[in-house]
């Protein structure tokens, strides 16, 4: 079977995906059919360097359930070549994530169970409890946890190394099967029984259809066992280290408690997805990019940050991520990854600088529509970054950044990618937008607006001139906007490709470029052309570049990724722009939740269930893929609900 090709028995439910973060990086993660489909998905992810320095301790595990009348299946397998062994998904009644993800099987013999999964947050601990709801007569639950010890993004295979030795204590049991990594402990009120033994050749169907190793081996210690009588459920505490001395009913109950009274005080759905995204960093906090492979990068956290954070009211958290960052300017660029120890600071983006700008306004009229102060040595740094920033850029800093003549923002050299159309397969940079791209106008215009308002007037002549300059260059013969103009550094020259980012002139942003007509005309082509269901296009389908779907192996995804592929982050601009042309009237408003949040809204109980994907195809059905749980997308989706003057759900 090709590499690219997905395996042919699909499961009900695998493609949906469940996420429990616990605030420090790790988490967990699988599907509602309980097949492991990624090598993302396990019961134990933990972050050694939060949030960074991800390895998979527990994968899952093998469950089967034993009554009087046989034994029972709860778990479900994918092995080598695409044999599906064995096969609990059948008994599967329900599945809800909320408040945690719980499933309900119904045996042959009519007895019913629930499973139950939920991750402490601030901790790396996994609770896992299983509950008899019906049935009568002896019942008994035996459980092989699967565990590797590995890098995230690795695979695990047989070898000699792994230690299998347990140190038990009661129904307590610890192994460490590897030096180099974390102990592991699980803290049960079953039995153990140590028998060791190796699980071969699990296949990831979603590794196979992204065309990336497919196939690992995991180790099993041995067994536990509960009796299922109905009176109390089985519960395993999963967490890191080697402590044993705790009695696993009591700390089960109270983890459960302390997780339903916290996702009580969310008071959303959506808020508490929301929270997914925030995670420690040293003594203050950051927003990941998305779940299961991204960590924090500067472009996606400023961007993500106004709708999980600003949008929600989190003014504080908001406060130290953007306090944070103001510390790590360097010849006025902020990192596009922010530093990890012992690593060097990566600065190769030219808008991350520009949308921390953006943040730190938006975060500051927050405070002030709501009455905050916001302490003078917090304001002095972010003001200090802002102005290091808006000084390096006009004086001109890596990468050729710099203010030209016209008073435009020039940006790129020959094999980087520095837009956030960023994909680069080897030496081959598939949009390089090499000169002075749309957007990065856009906010380049907004950056000096925000300077000449809030701290330096000089800057108004400076905004004056891109201003001028973005009219005259940027509108072409059909209306909408070019993507780039003097491209590769070249006077003159345009490339004309009917991109989304030229939405950004109208909407997504604090302070719009064009109005009127020009505005207008803008909305119109972008929604004609490029609008989906879920998202804009990142390219026209009559562009002989387009690639309509998302597809294949790493070449041909990210050969995909900025040609065709549909983001459902860029809706938050659109429907902002959408509204602009509008004059916002609670007309416009009723309109747009009509057609922009439906579909979205049902896109929340797909692929990752509560979130919002990273991507989608371009051609219809717009099939979601992607990193299934992205930040900027779920917090466009909420800025778009407060834009139509909805709370979110």
């Amino acid at each position: 079977m090709p590499a690219t090709e997905p395996a042919e028995a699909i499961v009900p439910g695998e493609r949906d995906e469940w996420l429990e973060a616990d605030g420090l990086g790790g988490f967990a993660s699988g599907t509602a059919s309980g097949l492991r489909t990624r090598r993302y998905h396990a019961l134990l992810l933990t972050a050694t360097r939060p949030p960074t320095g991800r390895v998979v301790l527990v994968n899952g595990f093998e469950a089967w359930v034993g009554t009087g009348s046989g034994t029972f299946a709860l778990s479900t397998q994918r092995y080598h070549p695409d044999v599906l062994y064995p096969r609990g998904f059948e008994a599967i009644q329900t599945f809800t994530t909320e408040p945690w993800p719980t499933w309900t099987y119904r045996l042959a013999d009519g007895a019913e169970i629930r499973q139950e999964i939920l991750v402490d947050p601030d901790a790396c601990e996994t609770l896992l409890r299983w509950q008899r709801v019906t049935g009568e007569g002896s019942c008994r639950l035996t459980l092989r946890p699967l565990l590797s010890g590995r890098d995230y993004h690795a695979l695990h295979r047989e070898n000699g190394a792994f230690d299998f030795a347990a140190r038990c204590q009661g129904g307590n049991v610890a192994w460490r099967p590897y030096p180099d990594l974390p102990a592991i402990a699980a803290l049960t009120n079953g039995r153990y029984a140590h028998e060791p033994a190796w699980y071969r050749q699990f296949l990831y169907a979603a590794e196979r259809e992204r065309g990336l190793d497919d196939i690992e081996d995991l180790a099993s210690p041995g067994t536990f066992e509960f009796d299922l009588d109905g009176t109390r459920p089985a519960v395993m505490v999963l967490r890191v280290g080697d402590g044993l001395a705790i009695r696993a009913s009591s700390y089960a109950e109270r983890l459960a408690a302390q997780a339903r009274t916290g996702r009580h005080a969310t008071r959303s759905r959506l808020r508490g997805s929301a929270r997914s995204y925030r995670v420690d960093r040293g003594a203050g906090s950051t927003l990941v990019a998305g779940f299961p492979w991204f960590t924090d990068w500067g472009r996606d956290t400023f961007i993500a940050l106004r709708g999980l954070l600003l949008a929600l009211g989190e003014l504080e958290t908001g406060e130290g991520i953007l306090d944070a960052w103001a510390g790590v300017v360097s010849e006025g660029m902020m990192p596009n990854r922010f530093p990890d120890s012992g690593e060097a600071p990566e600065y190769n983006s030219v808008d991350a600088s520009l949308w921390y700008i953006v943040a730190v306004h938006e975060f500051l009229a927050a405070c002030e529509a709501a009455g905050r102060v916001v302490a003078e040595p917090v304001a002095r740094r972010l003001r200090l970054a802002c102005e290091a920033i808006l000084s390096g850029y006009a004086s001109g800093t890596r990468f050729g950044i710099r203010a030209d003549r016209d008073g435009l923002l020039a940006a790129g050299a020959p094999g980087l990618q520095l837009t956030w159309m960023d994909a680069k397969v080897g030496d081959w940079v598939v949009t390089p937008r090499i000169g002075k791209p749309v957007e990065i106008q856009a906010l380049w215009i907004n950056a000096l607006h925000i300077g000449a308002t809030r701290w330096s007037p000089s800057l108004a002549q400076a905004e004056a001139r891109a201003r001028a300059a973005f009219r005259d260059r940027f509108i072409g013969p059909a209306g909408g906007l070019h993507d780039v103009v003097d491209v590769g550094h070249i006077p003159g020259t345009a490339d004309a490709s009917l991109r989304p980012n030229q939405i950004f002139a109208v909407g997504g942003l604090p302070f719009a470029i064009l109005e009127g007509e020009a505005a207008l005309a803008v909305v119109e082509i972008v929604e004609r052309k490029l609008l989906t269901p879920l998202g804009l296009r990142t390219l026209a389908p009559d562009d002989p570049a387009y690639v309509g779907r998302y597809a294949g192996d790493p070449r041909a995804r990210d050969g995909a990724y900025h040609q065709g592929t549909v983001w459902p982050w860029l809706l938050g601009p659109f429907v902002d722009a959408w509204l602009a042309v509008r004059g916002r009237s609670e007309a416009a408003k009723a309109e747009a939740r009509a057609r922009f949040l439906p579909p979205l809204s049902a896109h929340l109980g797909e692929a990752g269930l509560g979130h919002v994907s990273e991507v989608a195809d371009g051609d219809s059905p717009h099939r979601p893929g992607g990193c299934p749980f992205q930040a900027w997308s779920l917090g466009e989706y909420i800025r778009i609900q407060r834009m139509l003057d909805l709370a979110p759900p």
